[in-house]
């Protein structure tokens, strides 16, 4: 969806922004209600070097389109109720993760790469969710590793039983590592696999072919290779019938993205990021709307991809993503915003007004799926709420959202002083992966904090105020203020990045798991550390050796 538009020539990163035009593995085609996204993977256009994408493997690239795909569906073709996903090739679904690319990656690549794809799969559910909008899997077949789990995110799965094609998670028996994207944990917490059988199925490398898959619930559906099309379509339509996505609708163009991207970083017209290398940190700046905003559907569809919700939340994704995948090093990101808090909270009426409507409804998906990216984004968090500030509504959301929050006093000059503001909408359109709000992680799950919360919706609170609701952390006065946070940023750089992402990834999301929680907490915790350990990725590791002829060389102690 972010094509975006880079007018300075750096270092080679990597860009998100793409276009049907120029996919190179995907083919997207709708019809009526129902679209599909045939998987046509070209070995020889990989993301990088030194690698051939074979038996329709992905590596980033791939993900990037298919995440563009999902968002052009959304957007572009709101007619539609659901999705296929399958294979344009015969016999082969899908090979998962190109082994290759990841035994050439670096440690960082390939648990970002994981993320990403993680958090593609994560929403398509969480389109099927919120919005009504079905998946099928149409496994036409062999399935394996991150191919499985492609077909794990969907609604259901239809197996072709043609005696040969099976669904398998091989990662550990034949890599040495997890099936990270995902896949231990959709099928026990979304499938409900019986544990015996999953742990057979995640340790033999055949597989299991369709009346097996079916009978164990690795699948919903099979049928036999001449019935397999008119399967396909049937349960298609069926998922399309539930849905309550509008059945006529006229979509929304999602034009290139414009971003100037310089030695100092990226910069769009509403998110601005820009980067202190000494310092090892990112200020993301984001602008409220400016001017008045249309306040009637007619006028939000002629706004249509310049609304500044839509565009905000646009840019706001691919600066994430941008500075997650092309600075590592950036440890530190400090969140900011602009503007005024006035305008914010009018925009947030529009959207609570015509919520209903497919436009705003796709709208708010996609903000809710970018802040909830903020959320596992392994950075350390600051909001700084100072003069000009505008967290307000949907923009408070990322004060929430912050590891720690800042908050300028005016003692001399309280009319001057940054003001928060809380909407309706903070109170249940943006639930984190643990399906609660902001809010009610920041307390722990304690509801009357929150009820005092929502009682001041609309009102602007000064540093006090907020302080005493706990909605910020600490609130120097403007004597203190730059020492107070520079100290902060001294010592949070200070510290070890590895510890920092164990324990923000922690205290991000208390209360009960959720299996996108769980998800999450396995790729930090438990892919992380497997990533980085000689078995694995060892000169004699499995991923390292895999295809070569040479067996694996295990260090045997268990840790």
């Amino acid at each position: 969806m972010q094509a975006s538009v880079t007018k300075t020539a750096e270092p080679a990163r990597t860009s998100f922004g793409t276009h049907p035009d120029r996919y190179a593995h995907w083919r997207m085609s709708v019809d009526g209600a129902i679209a599909t996204l045939a998987m046509n993977v070209d070995e020889d256009k990989g993301l990088k070097p030194g690698y051939k994408l074979k038996l329709n493997s992905y590596d980033l690239g791939v993900d990037i389109e298919l995440y563009d795909a999902l968002n052009r569906i959304r957007f572009e073709h709101p007619e539609v109720r659901c999705v296929v996903l399958t294979s344009a090739r015969e016999r082969m679904f899908c090979s998962g993760a190109n082994i290759y690319m990841l035994g050439q990656s670096t440690h960082g690549w390939k648990v970002n790469f994981c993320k990403f794809t993680n958090e593609t799969r994560n929403g398509m559910e969480d389109s099927s969710r919120h919005d009504g909008l079905k998946f099928l899997a149409a496994v036409n077949g062999t399935c394996a590793g991150g191919g499985y789990e492609v077909a794990l995110a969907c609604d259901e799965i239809l197996m072709i039983d043609d005696r040969s094609s099976t669904v398998s998670l091989p990662e550990v028996p034949l890599l040495g590592v997890l099936p990270g994207t995902g896949g231990l944990t959709r099928i026990t917490d979304k499938r409900k696999v019986r544990r015996d059988l999953a742990d057979f199925f995640c340790t033999t490398t055949e597989g299991v072919r369709a009346d097996r898959a079916k009978d164990w619930g690795l699948v919903d559906h099979s049928a036999k290779p001449q019935a397999f099309a008119q399967a396909v379509l049937e349960h298609a339509g069926r998922l399309a019938a539930s849905s309550p996505a509008p059945a006529a609708a006229k979509g929304v163009a999602l034009t290139p993205l414009k971003c100037n991207i310089d030695a100092s970083g990226y910069h769009y017209e509403y998110v601005d990021a820009v980067i202190d290398r000494a310092a090892r940190s990112a200020t993301l700046t984001v602008s409220g709307p400016g001017g008045a905003q249309p306040d009637t559907i007619e006028g939000i569809i002629k706004a249509g991809v310049a609304w500044w919700p839509l565009q905000m939340a646009r840019e706001l994704d691919d600066a994430i993503l941008m500075l997650r995948t092309n600075e590592t090093e950036i440890g530190t990101w400090l969140l900011k915003t602009k503007g005024d808090v006035d305008g914010v909270l009018a925009a947030d009426a529009v959207l609570a007004k015509h919520r209903t409507h497919w436009f705003v409804r796709e709208t708010i998906g996609l903000l809710r799926r970018t802040l909830a990216r903020l959320d596992v984004t392994s950075r350390t968090l600051f909001a700084i709420i100072d003069q000009d500030s505008c967290f307000a509504g949907t923009l408070a959301e990322l004060a929430l959202s912050a590891d720690r929050g800042y908050m300028l006093q005016l003692p001399d000059e309280p009319d001057r002083a940054p003001r928060m503001a809380l909407s309706e909408l903070n109170f249940g359109t943006y639930p984190m992966v643990n399906q609660l709000t902001r809010l009610a992680t920041r307390y722990c799950g304690r509801q009357e904090p929150v009820d005092e919360a929502r009682k001041v919706i609309g009102k602007k609170l000064d540093a006090h105020q907020a302080s005493e609701l706990g909605l910020v952390t600490f609130t120097p006065d403007d004597l203190d203020w730059d020492d107070e946070v520079r100290i902060a940023l001294e010592e949070r750089a200070s510290l070890s990045p590895d510890a920092l992402t164990g324990m923000e990834a922690s205290l991000r999301f208390t209360g009960a798991e959720t299996m996108d929680t769980r998800i999450f907490a396995r790729l930090s915790a438990w892919q992380n550390w497997i990533f980085n350990r000689p078995n694995a990725v060892g000169e004699h590791g499995a991923l390292k050796v895999f295809g070569s002829g040479t067996k694996a060389k295990f260090n045997w102690e268990r840790i």
